[in-house]
């Protein structure tokens, strides 16, 4: 198994999956936290369906960088998300549901009408579930993927203070001076962020186990933010490198494989946790 790993490694499309999915992996699970514990989970899951439908746009028109529509409008859906939740008429699930669930219907429509596939199902399939461009991806999608995951990091560490206090106690947060609406917003925009980049490697209907799985896994085992932030970390990079390399040698999909993984390790850590 060793050899052959070792003969896989020499392509460099294998290393470029093996970066991407641990940089991805690792930014995921860092703002899982704070939407676990703001009990704001299912906004990975409606921001995925949204970058779905604006997939389906950016391949209506055969846009080459389809990054150019995805991003922005995951970004704005996500502000619209955040805001949409605050209102006392229609409260944050419904919300989530309401942008979720148009943006998948409008995303499988536009594609139905305009499609320019032979194999719209394929096509619909490795969307939803993850494609094997992870597998195809170049040194340019590798650099954009890195800067951005650079990004998120460095964002996380300048504003873990801030992030910390609207987590846990948000009024508090307001009492003491912190403008919670600002920070509320950067925590969606950078959700958003994370969502666009691991539509590859999960698909869009698995993003939401990439972002909970690694915080519950680590939640059975810390208590302190810290620790269960640092831990949920390491469990999604080991579950993501796990993963690729088990979907390579096996040849399974490799989004399917990687929550797989994220969900043995909540498995084992669930144990661990009942054995304390």
């Amino acid at each position: 198994m060793l050899s052959k790993l070792a003969m896989y490694f020499q392509y460099p499309f294998v290393r470029y999956a093996l970066i991407v999915g641990i940089l991805i992996a690792l930014c995921s699970s860092l703002l899982g936290v704070t939407l676990v514990l703001k009990r704001f989970s299912f906004i990975g899951d409606g921001l995925s369906h949204v970058a779905f439908g604006a997939m389906a746009i950016a391949s209506v028109l055969n846009l080459t960088n389809k990054m150019v529509i995805i991003l922005p409008v995951t970004i704005l859906c996500a502000v619209l998300l955040l805001k949409t939740g605050q209102n006392a008429k229609i409260h944050g699930d419904a919300a989530v549901a309401m942008i979720s669930v148009g943006a998948l219907a409008f995303g499988y429509l536009l594609m139905n009408l305009f499609s320019t596939s032979s194999n719209l199902s394929g096509d619909v399939c490795s969307t939803l579930f993850g494609a094997t461009s992870i597998l195809t991806l170049t040194a340019r999608e590798v650099w954009i993927c890195a800067v951005l995951s650079v990004v998120v990091l460095v964002i996380f560490i300048l504003f873990y203070n801030k992030i910390f206090a609207v987590t846990f106690d948000e009024d508090f947060a307001r009492a003491t001076g912190t403008d919670a609406d600002r920070y509320n917003l950067m925590i969606a925009v950078v959700i958003a962020v994370i969502i666009v980049l691991a539509m590859n490697l999960v698909g869009s209907l698995l993003i939401s186990a990439l972002v909970i799985f690694p915080a519950l896994s680590a939640m059975r085992l810390f208590r302190s933010f810290k620790k269960v932030t640092i831990s949920s970390a390491l469990i999604s990079v080991i579950c993501a490198a796990a993963g690729i390399l088990i979907a390579i040698l096996a040849g399974t999909p490799v989004g399917s494989t990687i929550v797989a993984a994220d969900a043995a390790a909540f498995g084992i850590c669930w144990l661990i946790s009942i054995v304390k």
